[in-house]
């Protein structure tokens, strides 16, 4: 399988920040431009070809400076090579960028890497890959706390060795690395609800996938990336990531499995910006998918989705489309398809069946689900999963003064769960 061609940290760069197209970065670099009082700087769709190339020129100080500033990381990540060279730029890392023989990445630093001739064994992807998979399957039990500065470690490790291996041993390692910051981003964003942060590691992951010619891998982290925009309400945003991840997808010949995941992803983005119609046809094309099939497999890392997970995905939309007998119904269907491995996704599904039965009046059933809810809570952390618990009990007001509602606030606000409740 032949390299990536290009400056696939640019065009990862690029994608992350939602221009699918050399045009559209070469017309936002223009009017970005302009907003930072760069007098008369035009930038074509030629000159983000050349800099997307496999050599790409230095860009003039103007040039510089709008590209830093319009996608948040410095020249170097992006892929550029200074004339003075390369080596000095490497001993000042900045957070949130992965540079090839020195790297930092949230408050880790690492040294560059000597110089030598030595290259690193081909059983190093391998290796490599195996603590990914480690981690990939700790994440289901072991503590966001605990397990997030392991996978930022093994990260820096992933950086540090890139550059010592080749060929078919850089695509397995680059791979790997790319599924680390992956999980090190889900972490972030669904566990210890930590948007920005997530944004930045997902970069980090695109920019590995580039790296190994991933093009399954690069649609799972775009489409991670849509979550970010999609729950603080930017439609527009979400749906350049959705439409980048579907490309990619499309390049890779997905699964059905992946494909209706991916619609499950927009839904949820269509959902958090209320349009709860738009959300259920989505849903209703991916159970079309997985009813029909396919003879391509989904990849391992892929274990964060099934048809329960789409059930829960369904019900959520219809609870806040106001279908509340269907949600209970799609709801109870996940929790019971539901296997012992996924615990984080039951503390979700007990608080979307505590806010249908709190929107329906019946405060002692809402009361039971979301005691269930922080009783899993207590055994596996999941910040999206007390976010739900939060929300049915802001419902849950009108009927504060109920006795299961006096019992679920001791609940909420003893000492192990007041900050957790009271941080946001």
């Amino acid at each position: 399988m032949p390299r990536p061609t290009g400056n696939v940290r640019l065009k990862a760069a690029r994608v992350a920040a939602g221009f699918n197209s050399q045009q559209d970065l070469a017309d936002a670099l223009t009017e970005h431009a302009r907003g930072m009082g760069i007098r008369g700087l035009s930038i074509g769709v030629r000159q983000v070809r050349r800099w997307e190339s496999e050599n790409p020129p230095w860009p003039q100080p103007d040039c510089q400076r709008v590209l830093v500033h319009l996608l948040g990381q410095n020249m170097e990540a992006l892929g550029f090579t200074p004339p003075w060279g390369s080596e000095g730029a490497a001993h000042a890392p900045v957070r949130g960028t992965l540079v090839v023989g020195g790297t930092a990445a949230h408050g880790l630093a690492i040294g560059p890497a000597r110089l030598t001739s030595a290259m690193q064994p081909a059983s190093a992807g391998a290796d490599f890959e195996a603590v990914t998979r480690a981690h990939r399957r700790l994440y289901w039990s072991v503590a966001p706390t605990k397990l997030h500065p392991a996978v930022l470690a093994h990260a820096a490790l992933g950086c540090a060795l890139l550059p010592e291996t080749s060929d078919s041993t850089r695509r397995t390692l680059a791979a790997a690395l790319a599924e680390t910051y992956l999980l090190a981003g889900r972490i972030e964003f669904f566990d210890l609800s930590e948007p920005t942060a997530a944004h930045d590691t997902l970069v980090l992951a695109l920019q590995a996938a580039g790296e190994a010619d991933d093009s399954l891998l690069g649609s799972a982290i775009i489409a991670h990336m849509a979550f970010v925009p999609g729950w603080a309400g930017d439609r527009e945003g979400a749906q350049e990531r959705m439409i980048a991840a579907r490309t990619y997808a499309r390049r890779a010949r997905a699964s059905a499995e992946f494909l209706a995941w991916l619609d499950a992803v927009e839904a949820e983005c269509e959902t958090r910006c209320g349009n709860t119609r738009t959300a259920l046809h989505l849903i209703a094309h991916a159970e079309d998918i997985l009813k029909q099939g396919d003879e391509h497999a989904s990849p391992q890392w892929m274990d964060w989705f099934s048809p329960a997970r789409l059930a829960a995905f369904k019900g959520n939309i219809q609870l806040l489309a106001g279908h509340l007998p269907q949600a209970r119904a799609a709801l109870l269907q996940a929790l019971e398809c539901m296997t012992t491995g996924e615990d984080k996704q039951r503390t979700v599904v007990y608080g979307d069946l505590a806010a249908v039965e709190a929107a329906a009046g019946n405060p002692q059933a809402a009361c039971e689900y979301a005691g269930k809810a922080l009783d899993q809570l207590a055994l596996t952390w999941y910040a999206t999963g007390m976010d739900r618990v939060r929300e049915v009990r802001r419902a849950l007001i009108p009927h504060q003064h109920e006795s299961c509602v006096r019992d679920l606030d001791d609940r909420l606000y003893d000492w192990s769960t007041t900050l957790s409740v009271l941080r946001r």
